[in-house]
């Protein structure tokens, strides 16, 4: 993966990223934060506060606000530094990976993650190999700093043996728990200061000339001074130092550290991502490589969510443009069905809410409202036969059969799988003998989101039973 200088100025700033971790990372909570940065919002939610701060804006449905989890991945768009930030919350859990591996293949780069506390969990090591198979760019961000975690040296070294990738640190934390006050900035030379009093502002930065400026002695309390010296100086002598080429190949992530929720740390990465960051990359497709700095307009569905606004039964198309320039109202050709399109109302996210786009660049994420006529997988070229390749497909591995609990919403509930069943939440069957529908899943608590979302956006309470013998169904 390399830097195309030769790339169109509005494409070479766009950055096309998504968040990866495990779950309780603090995934989420860093997406409001970097909302916040980008002047989206004005306010960050937070997973777990109260009242009107509790209204996460990535989460946007109602199940995930409830529980203070992410069940579905969510785009937003907003300018950063002078960049376009194109950026893609995932789920977390487990169970909800098939949609997290399909928006791996929709971005340039990934964040990962990790809690100070607990390191690399099982699923930070799962996610991270999907990005190894396609040489995804990744920073790490290593959270909850502000809480007692571990040594910064043991950190770094589960995260080199666990995903064999090289850690160059970006900044070096000062104290930790209870004494964290902020970081050393090993790039730039700077000092972050936290303030723990207000949660959403900005941290004082303070130019130095390196460790040995008198003034840190100003501002970090001796014991802290004398510890911070001694370990950034054995830090760059045994790990390596960052080298952007090492990176963008996929073979090096630089190690950021802070506290998302006090929004400690969060601006030194985003300015990380803007400076380091790769700006649009090719795109796969089976019958040649598209560059994003063609002419003609290509793009692909790696995502379909129903319902985003309840007062419609719509259904939006989540679309990476892989090149060109799109303006609104362009006549489009679906590849699959071989029909033209015309894109009249696409619309950029910032999570449940959206704007009409004018216009679009390639490494962008659109969204079209349809009436179900776009699937995962679809291209949309302007008539080129194209094929985008590495968009996985997961066959189930746990079965239930579903029945509403009024026979007379038997219709309704059928009219309501196969719109889960476009979105790629869940595979629907239907029973050669017998009524009612078989649903296939990949992960347990996607039956709950699905008997929960089937209910609240439908108005249909459905039972879910496990099967007690195997019956013949065919997919419908």
């Amino acid at each position: 993966m390399t830097n195309r200088p030769q790339l169109p100025p509005e494409i070479a700033r766009r950055r096309t990223f998504a968040i990866i971790s495990h779950p309780d990372a603090g995934k989420t909570t860093l997406t409001e934060k970097f909302l916040l940065y980008g002047g989206a919002i004005q306010m960050a939610g937070q997973v777990r506060a109260k009242g009107e701060a509790r209204r996460t804006r990535s989460d946007f449905m109602k199940m995930e606000q409830d529980r203070g989890i992410s069940v579905s991945a969510s785009a937003m768009s907003f300018d950063f530094d002078g960049h376009r930030f194109n950026l893609v919350d995932t789920p977390g859990h487990s169970d909800f990976s098939e949609d997290t591996y399909r928006t791996l293949t929709a971005v340039d780069a990934a964040i990962m993650v990790i809690d100070g506390a607990k390191g690399v969990e099982s699923q930070t090591r799962k996610l991270f190999e999907v990005c190894r198979l396609r040489d995804l760019p990744i920073l790490t961000f290593c959270n909850k700093m502000d809480r007692e975690s571990r040594d910064t040296f043991e950190i770094i070294d589960e995260i080199q043996e666990n995903l064999a990738i090289d850690v160059a640190p970006a900044s070096w934390p000062i104290g930790v728990g209870r004494e964290f006050i902020g970081c050393y900035d090993m790039l730039g030379d700077r000092l972050e200061l936290m303030d723990r009093a207000d949660r959403n502002k900005v941290a004082q930065s303070i130019s130095m000339k390196g460790l040995d400026d008198p003034r840190l002695a100003d501002h970090v309390p001796a014991d802290l001074l004398a510890k911070l010296r001694e370990e950034v100086e054995m830090a760059r002598e045994l790990l390596p130092t960052f080298d952007q080429r090492s990176f963008l190949e996929g073979h090096m992530t630089p190690i950021w550290f802070g506290s998302a929720i006090n929004s400690f740390g969060v601006q030194e990465l985003m300015q990380g991502i803007s400076t380091y960051g790769p700006p649009p990359q090719p795109q796969n497709s089976a019958e040649r490589e598209i560059s994003p700095d063609e002419n003609t307009v290509t793009g692909f569905v790696f995502k379909v969510q129903a319902n985003m606004d309840p007062k419609h039964r719509d259904r939006v198309a989540f679309v990476r443009l892989a090149s060109g320039h799109f303006e609104r109202g362009m006549k489009m050709v679906h590849v699959r069905t071989k029909k033209p399109m015309a894109v009249s109302n696409p619309v950029l996210f910032l999570a449940a809410d959206r704007e009409l786009a004018e216009e679009a660049w390639a490494g962008d994420i659109i969204g079209i409202p349809n009436h179900g006529q776009l699937r995962i997988g679809d291209a949309l070229t302007e008539g080129e036969t194209l094929r985008f390749t590495g968009i996985p497909s997961f066959a189930p591995e746990l079965l239930q059969t579903v029945r509403a609990t009024d026979p007379m919403k038997a219709k309704h509930l059928e009219k309501a799988l196969m719109q889960f069943a476009e979105e790629g939440a869940a595979k629907v069957f239907k029973p050669a003998i017998g009524s009612g529908f078989i649903v296939g899943v990949v992960g347990a608590l996607q039956f709950e989101v699905l008997a929960s979302r089937i209910e609240l956006e439908y108005g249909i309470p459905v039972r879910l039973i496990w099967p007690m013998t195997m019956t013949a169904i065919w997919s419908i």
